[in-house]
């Protein structure tokens, strides 16, 4: 584990910009002493924030750029106008040149993907980059990928999925051998796509080194926590994602209009206000923030846009984590033995040392 970690920040990004994005790296200053900061954007405005957190200001290097992606904009026009001189391809350069060993960004999605794999590339052997998220369970924290990079999936690539969620739980659960399961429409061996079930059987006979396969998971078994890895390609799973976001909100529009609606009901609410406090911090989106881009010859976060300074810090927080704990090294391993599983050169019951550290 190294203990110093430089982050590159797209300080533009998001809806806010610097007023959240530097505060929210002071943030992670405190709880991540050992970071060093790349804010790259318009220098005025992020020495402008920077004044207020001098202990930060002393730990950070400013790089100047005229030009910030917008939220809207499609990847293609981000690419155009931002390839090389905006703050958030500027941010990922730091990572290919060795200058930072992740980068941040609460941006525009689909640009900061597409800039990320034309500059750092993806990884041998896989086939496209996907991005995971955590998901808060009543056992705690999952992860769940692909929540929306790419459409689509094959066997190989859900083995991919897979050996990568692994990974990153590893580090952010501190797991040993995850448990892995794959979304489908039942439990039972014969339901779903075939590609689902070519996946399934990979996983099962290959007996991978740091992951579980722990079999098919429904819809409804990602909140219950069923497994800590949970794998799907990224149409189902960015609806899975935004379902799940709205029904949380729905939720708690239901409570608030419940609570307010007689005096007898008010009055729960104030007996009640430690249990309703422990809830809200359990569905606070904050602690969860920071989607992570695996695949990549790099460590990329993609903070929510909307997120707040302690939102963004803990972007930075899994970034520092990620990038601390080698994460691209743990995947290489692990991807590499899947697809010699997958051609039949690799023996499961007895799997190379090196991959199993």
């Amino acid at each position: 584990m190294r203990e110093q970690v430089r982050i590159a920040v797209d300080a533009m990004g998001g809806d806010f910009g610097p007023s959240v994005t530097v505060p929210g790296c002071a943030v992670a200053l405190e709880r991540k002493p050992g970071s060093r900061f790349l804010l790259v954007g318009d220098e005025t405005a992020i020495r402008a924030e920077l004044a207020k957190h001098p202990r930060l200001a002393e730990r950070s290097e400013v790089r100047h750029s005229d030009v910030a992606i917008r939220m809207d904009d499609k990847p293609s026009q981000a690419l155009r106008y931002g390839r090389r001189v905006s703050s958030m391809w500027m941010a990922i350069e730091a990572v290919k040149k060795g200058e930072a060993d992740a980068a941040i960004s609460a941006g525009n999605t689909g640009a900061l993907m597409a800039m990320a794999k034309i500059c750092l590339r993806t990884m041998a052997r896989v086939d496209r980059p996907a991005l995971a998220c955590l998901w808060p369970t009543v056992r705690g924290q999952s992860v769940v990928l692909d929540v929306g990079a790419s459409i689509g999936a094959n066997a190989s690539h859900l083995v991919d999925l897979a050996v990568m969620g692994s990974a990153m739980a590893r580090i952010i659960l501190g797991l040993e051998r995850p448990t892995v399961g794959l979304l489908n429409v039942g439990t039972e061996e014969i339901k779903g796509v075939e590609e689902v079930k070519a996946a399934a059987a990979i996983l099962r006979e290959s007996n991978l080194p740091h992951l579980e396969y722990a079999g098919f998971v429904e819809g409804d078994g990602i909140g219950m926590g069923a497994v800590d890895v949970v794998v799907t390609e990224g149409f189902a799973g960015n609806i899975t994602l935004k379902t799940a976001e709205g029904t949380a909100k729905q939720i708690a529009a239901y409570l608030k209009a419940a609570m307010g609606r007689s005096l007898l009901a008010r009055l729960g609410y104030l007996l009640a206000r430690g249990a309703f406090a422990e809830l809200k911090s359990k569905m606070d989106t904050r602690s969860i923030n920071g989607g992570v881009f695996l695949g990549l010859e790099g460590v990329v976060i993609k903070s929510h846009g909307g997120a707040d300074s302690i939102g963004f810090a803990r972007a930075v927080e899994i970034g520092y984590e990620m990038a601390s704990a080698d994460l691209l090294n743990r995947i290489r391993d692990t991807v590499a033995l899947a697809h010699q599983f997958e051609d039949g050169s690799a023996d499961p019951t007895n799997p190379p040392q090196e991959a199993a550290q």
